[in-house]
């Protein structure tokens, strides 16, 4: 398996240093063959090379099977944007679950959003029409939402059977119209996946008031950003939240948080989301090629985190704790 990595910026490199030492250790022990290649991006690379996601590294990313990256600066637009159009990268997949040893602002949380990556005012297509005057164009195909609407209900047959298409077809008629016109076919070869809609202010509310109430969310891009922030925030800590960029032959795999500058080289960061992405990412891979070592290691390592969270022996500060990043991360590797 060939993985390029993506340190990022801010805490980037110290979450991911944390996260490659949890894989490193669960490929001796389980007998993996993992290649990483380096990749630099974000604002570093681009104060060094001119260009967020320079394009000599575009080849390493083509080659590999997958990317480990971590949360990027001001620059996140140009590195995410090209990585998730450029691969085609079409299903933004952000699970958000309350964890044992967490405290959470509400128990009994386990959803799973489901946002659609490639299209939207993420095409990033904005122009100055006037010095005062700026205009944004959002996308929305049928390609796109079909795509992504099949993936919502496919993951809701192996979970608790439903799936909230959220969207706001009240307002934006043409667009989010679409959407749901789209979500609401793709329902129609479900008939054992219970479908309800929900118009994104509402979800808003609802994600911070009864979020134990969702199972799968289908929504558009931006929507599901702020979704998943919010989701993460309501389980516990953003530090915990991974998330999952997939297309048909690739997958990018990164936390949801940011790059917190204001805690970056203070070695307190929590690593717990990148450790999760590696998890979920040697899943991926056993699962694509067939190799039970790669999806035991996955497992062994989700495990190791749970354990490591639910003792409260070592946890990071925004767990409560006192722990370093080290410190935790060394907790999972002894649990491995």
């Amino acid at each position: 398996m060939r993985v390029a990595v993506i340190r990022g910026d801010g805490i980037g490199p110290e979450v991911v240093d944390s996260a490659l030492r949890v894989l490193k250790a669960a490929a001796a022990k389980y007998g993996l063959v993992i290649e990483l290649a380096e990749v630099e991006a974000g604002d570093s690379a681009l104060s060094k090379y001119g260009e967020a996601m320079p394009s000599r590294y575009w080849g390493v990313i083509e080659t590999s099977d997958a990317i480990l990256k971590g949360p990027v600066g001001e620059s996140a637009g140009e590195v995410v944007v090209k990585l998730r159009r450029g691969l085609d990268l079409y299903a933004n997949i952000r699970p958000a679950r309350v964890y044992p040893g967490v405290k959470a602002l509400r128990d009994g949380v386990d959803l799973v959003i489901v946002r659609e990556n490639t299209e939207d005012v993420y095409v990033r297509a904005e122009y100055m029409i006037t010095s005062d005057v700026a205009v944004a164009l959002r996308v929305i195909s049928r390609r796109a939402s079909e795509r992504i609407a099949r993936v919502a209900f496919e993951l809701a047959k192996s979970r608790r059977g439903k799936v909230t298409v959220v969207h706001k077809a009240n307002v934006l008629t043409v667009s989010d119209g679409l959407f749901r016109s789209v979500a609401r076919e793709v329902a129609s070869r479900y008939p054992n996946v219970k479908v309800d809609e929900m118009y994104i202010d509402s979800a808003v509310m609802d994600m911070v008031r009864r979020p134990q109430d969702f199972d799968v969310i289908l929504t558009t891009n931006l929507y599901g950003d702020i979704l998943s922030d919010i989701a993460a925030y309501v389980t516990g800590s953003i530090g915990l939240a991974p998330s999952a960029n997939m297309g048909d032959s690739k997958a990018m795999f990164e936390p949801v948080h940011g790059a917190a500058f204001d805690i970056a080289g203070k070695g307190i960061a929590n690593p717990t989301a990148t450790i999760l992405c590696v998890s979920w990412m040697l899943k991926w891979w056993g699962s694509r090629v067939g190799d039970g070592k790669y999806t035991t290691a996955g497992n062994a390592i989700e495990k190791a985190v749970l354990d490591a969270l639910s003792s409260g022996a070592k946890l990071t500060p925004d767990l409560g704790g006192n722990a370093t990043t080290a410190e935790f991360t060394g907790e999972v590797i002894k649990r491995i």
